[in-house]
This record gives C-alpha cells, sequence and structure tokens, in this order.
C-alpha cells in the first residue's frame, strides 16, 4: 500500500524503539539491561493463578462476558488513592489497559492535533508517541538529574502563546532518568498549574516501586484546581500482562472520558480486572511488592557497583534512584552509545542508547540501563 493513500497520524507516528528492542530483551542468549521488565522471579504466577481459579469458580460466565468497569477494582483503587493523599471517589476512576492507554484517553481529551503540549525533553517513549505522534506542537522543557524537571523552564512554557492544551511530566523515578521530582518542585509544579490553567497528566507507574527514602505526595494530591490527572499502572507493581492501569480524573467530565475509552477498545477484560482485585484484596500485593522491591534493591546495589569500578574511572557520571527500574549514564562526550549498542549486542549485552528518548535530537553519550531484570551475578 502506497504510504500516499495513509492518513497524515499513520505516517508520521514511529515505532517505539522499545518494541524495536524487544527481540534482544527477551532473547535469552543475551543479558538485557534494555527492557522495564520486572523480575521474572518475583512476578507472582501461583498467587496470580488462584486468583483466576477463584473468580472463574465464583463468578463463572460473567467474568467471561462483557461487562461494565468493575465496581470493586474501582472502590479499592479509589480507597488506595485516598491513602495517598488524593481525596477521590470510585466515580473518578477509570480503568484502562494500562498507562500508555491512559495516556493516549487523556491527550484525545484535551489536544487536537497542532495544539501546543509540554513533556520534558528526555522523556518515555509512549509520552512521545501521544504527542509528537499525534501532530502536536511540542515544547520542550529540562529535567535535572537530582530534582526532576527544571520549574522554570516549565512556567516558561505555561506562558508562551499560545497556551499549551497540555503537559505531561513523570513523577516518580522517571522513564529514562531515574531521577524522581523533588517535594519543593511539586509544590510549585501545582501552583502552576492552578495560575497558568493548564491540565498536567501525572504519569506515575512506579511509585510502588519505592525500595528506600520517603515518599513525596503525589502532584494530584497537592492540587487546588482540579488540573493534575493522574495515571496508574499493575503492569510494574504487579505483572505487564495484566495490562491493566486507571485514571482519577474529575467527576465532571466522567462522560468524556468513558467515551473517549469506548472508542478505542469498548472496555477492559472482565476475568482480568477481577482476578487483580481478588489479588489485591486478599493482601497479596503488599507480600508481593516487598519481595519485589527488596529483589530490586540488591540489583540496583550491584549495578551501580558495576558501573562504579568500571564506568568511574573513564569519568562516567549516573543517576542513583530510590526506586523504579533505570538508570540514566552519561558517558564522555566522545563516546557514541549508538555504536556502543552494536558492539555489546555482539557481547550479548542489551542497554537503549539514550538518545532513542530525546524529543529534539542529542544526548548521543547517554544510555538507559534496566536493573531489574538481570541477576546480580
Amino acid at each position: 500500500m502506497r504510504k500516499a493513500m495513509l492518513s497524515e497520524t499513520a505516517r508520521q507516528l514511529k515505532r517505539s524503539v522499545m518494541r524495536d528492542l524487544m527481540k534482544h530483551a527477551v532473547n535469552p542468549q543475551i543479558i538485557s539491561l534494555a527492557g522495564g521488565f520486572p523480575a521474572d522471579d518475583c512476578i507472582p504466577v501461583q498467587a496470580f493463578r488462584a486468583s483466576i481459579d477463584r473468580v472463574l469458580s465464583r463468578d463463572g460466565h460473567r467474568a467471561l462476558q462483557y461487562g461494565p468497569p468493575y465496581r470493586p477494582l474501582r472502590e479499592w483503587l479509589a480507597a488506595y488513592m485516598n491513602q495517598r493523599g488524593v481525596h477521590c471517589e470510585p466515580e473518578q476512576v477509570f480503568i484502562t489497559n494500562g498507562a500508555q492507554q491512559g495516556l493516549a484517553i487523556l491527550s484525545r481529551l484535551f489536544c487536537d492535533p497542532g495544539d501546543p503540549a509540554v513533556i520534558e525533553a528526555v522523556t518515555f517513549t509512549g509520552v512521545q508517541q501521544v504527542t509528537v505522534g499525534r501532530r502536536l506542537k511540542t515544547r520542550t522543557v529540562a529535567t535535572h538529574l537530582e530534582s526532576g524537571v527544571e520549574v522554570e523552564a516549565l512556567e516558561a512554557a505555561f506562558r508562551a502563546k499560545p497556551k499549551p492544551r497540555l503537559a505531561i511530566l513523570i513523577p516518580n523515578f522517571h522513564n529514562p532518568l531515574g531521577v524522581s521530582i523533588s517535594l519543593e518542585k511539586r509544590r510549585q509544579i501545582a501552583e502552576l498549574a492552578a495560575r497558568y490553567q493548564v491540565p498536567i497528566v501525572e504519569d506515575d507507574p512506579y511509585s510502588p516501586l519505592r525500595f528506600m527514602g520517603e515518599t513525596p505526595p503525589s502532584l494530584q494530591a497537592l492540587d487546588t484546581a482540579d488540573r493534575v490527572f493522574y495515571i496508574g499502572s499493575f503492569s510494574k507493581m504487579l505483572a505487564p500482562a495484566a495490562r491493566l492501569g486507571w485514571i482519577v480524573a474529575p467527576k465532571s467530565i466522567e462522560d468524556r472520558i468513558t467515551v473517549l475509552r469506548e472508542s478505542i477498545d469498548l472496555e477492559s477484560s472482565q476475568l482480568i480486572q477481577r482476578a487483580v482485585f481478588d489479588f489485591v484484596q486478599s493482601g497479596a500485593l503488599e507480600k508481593h511488592l516487598e519481595q519485589l522491591n527488596a529483589t530490586n534493591l540488591r540489583r540496583r546495589n550491584a549495578m551501580l557497583a558495576a558501573l562504579e569500578r568500571h564506568l568511574g574511572p573513564l569519568g562516567a557520571t549516573w543517576t542513583k534512584p530510590e526506586g523504579g527500574l533505570f538508570i540514566w549514564v552519561t558517558l564522555p562526550e566522545s563516546v557514541d552509545a549508538w555504536k556502543l549498542f552494536h558492539r555489546a549486542i555482539d557481547k550479548n549485552v542489551a542497554f537503549v542508547p539514550g538518545a532513542a528518548f530525546a524529543v529534539d535530537g542529542g544526548y548521543r553519550n547517554t544510555m538507559r540501563l534496566n536493573f531489574s531484570n538481570a541477576s546480580e551475578e
């Protein structure tokens, strides 16, 4: 089929580099530091199988039929968010097929092609797909590698004309940078959202993966103007194949989010929603996260020690996350990480060159390393 027959969106949308690298990430012959995979040996296979068995025994055909968002799961998520300082009701919780679908829904909720939107200059490829890939006019802002997004740059982007229709930030254990936004900056960001009336999407799949330090309040917990829209996910804290996430948004736009969701794929699996609810309400999630985060901490420490031993003498620097899955490495200016990637593959090691996450180009001497999916050895 000729490209001229396709829509502008279809022609312009770029495939995520993560999908292209997946063949390396799942190749058992390769040590993969590339994908954002949780530790295989920490996925709760038996406990989740038991949840599925209980759901099928109890609910039968209802678990395999069409159905509305599962009310008990929405109630559990509302209680979970309230514990985190986000005061919401179950009607404000919208079930999605993963965090990426939440990004797609909110991008469509606020923006038409050509509208201005604000994203970080280095950010997750999924964020790029729902902004650059939808032909939004992106304004990029820098991110400090210790305290998170630069607030002065964010305010300048909000102040510029025309006013942006949307901003997307990753506040905790940033993908790919590993950094979290400081408490002071969170307060400033919430104030900016209220002052400039710009909706902010808080993309937060990683906050449950904290293994050290204090948990700061979410941006939505600090929001005073209903301008912060929260996205969470079970993919990282339970299992990627669950493909289940959620949005927390004001009740005033419930019908718009519902219709947008239905236009994409109607609904999420009843079986998965009910099984996830069975799993979390049984108390299994707390035990699972304790094991997962302890494993991630050991593996992070092993990677930091290896970086210090092998790359420290070369002048490289890196982030030291208190949770999540990633470390961002900055190599000497003379090193091209894309060329290094091909040399690494020849030695059966995979990582992601940092330039893959750079919206405006550059960052060729950087790389993202995943520490969760490789053994300490």
